[in-house]
């Protein structure tokens, strides 16, 4: 259906390959990767991912805030902003300020405004958990730089649409803006013969 509805969409998979559906942990590692993802290049976050997790304990609230700070820098290979949002996000959970097994009872725009009470966690971040970890079938982050440069290329534009020209443009792919997204990223991974894609945000959190 949605392919039938732009038909640009239609050919990803042609010349791609199949579309690989590739989901993240829920709840606390899988916020904790997107914040790994702020504002840095995808190869940089899957590798800073690697570091962090790596860690003993890192992966789950207790075991991040039991973590000398400049430990989570060092070998966690975090920058001294997202060492101070990973430890909010987990004072936030131990504290029951953010409701995570409330999640799926929200709506889109309500499951988003919850996770961004969070310091640290923007649109983007909420936006690209929501579609990794819970699978939302209509999240789109407009703000992704990944997202923007696939379409310009596929669309033949003569340049990068911002996030305001994507999110009008994603307009038309509702209810199934999540799986345009993910057709998107993966006609940007085949374009640029990436080995991995990645969310890149365009804005801070």
């Amino acid at each position: 259906m949605l392919v039938l509805r732009d038909p640009r969409l239609a050919g990803i998979e042609t010349r791609a390959g199949p579309l690989p559906w590739q989901p993240r942990a829920r709840g606390f590692p899988g916020l904790l990767r997107a914040i790994c993802g702020q504002m840095i290049s995808n190869e940089a976050a899957g590798a800073v991912w690697r570091r962090l997790a790596a860690l003993p304990g890192a992966t789950t609230p207790e075991g991040l805030l039991a973590l000398d700070p400049a430990r989570l820098g060092i070998e966690g290979g975090l920058s001294r902003p997202k060492v101070a949002h990973a430890r909010a996000l987990a004072a936030a959970i131990l504290e029951g300020r953010l409701r995570l097994d409330a999640l799926d009872a929200m709506g889109d725009e309500e499951a988003i405004a919850h996770l961004c009470t969070v310091k640290g966690i923007g649109r983007w971040t909420a936006e690209v958990h929501l579609l990794f970890g819970h699978g939302r079938p209509d999240v789109f982050p407009a703000g992704d730089l990944a997202l923007q440069a696939a379409l310009g290329h596929l669309a033949g534009l003569p340049a990068r649409p911002d996030a305001k020209a994507l999110a009008a443009a994603a307009e038309a792919w509702q209810p199934f803006r999540a799986v345009a997204a993910r057709l998107l990223w993966h006609h940007w991974l085949h374009h640029t013969k990436r080995a991995t894609m990645e969310p890149e945000e365009n804005a801070p959190a």
